[in-house]
């Protein structure tokens, strides 16, 4: 199945309130995905600290479906994000990789 990568940014005016109350109906459903899920977690800003947007590698039947994947997002459903990338890939190298 093909690997796309979801490359999500906050917007800067008042994204990290809306991330914050929506964070737990994220982390839920993320999780509720299972194996679709091959990796994720939030882009920090450059003290290391600040989450300033989100990154997801996911497994979808085609870009549509994983356009809808992402469009079911509590995150994308409450406005956090300004701009969301979704670009299939080849994982080439590194742990994980898919036979």
């Amino acid at each position: 199945m093909p690997l796309f990568c979801l490359h999500c940014l906050d917007r800067q005016d008042g994204g990290a309130a809306l991330r914050a109350k929506a964070r737990p109906a994220h982390l839920e459903w993320a999780v509720s995905l299972g194996d679709v899920v091959r990796m994720a977690g939030p882009l920090l800003a450059d003290d290391g600290e600040t989450m300033v947007g989100s990154i997801f590698l996911v497994q979808a039947e085609s870009l549509a479906a994983a356009k809808a994947l992402s469009s079911q997002d509590p995150y994308t459903l409450a406005g956090v994000f300004e701009r969301v990338d979704i670009h299939e890939i080849r994982w080439s190298i590194g742990d994980g990789k898919p036979a």
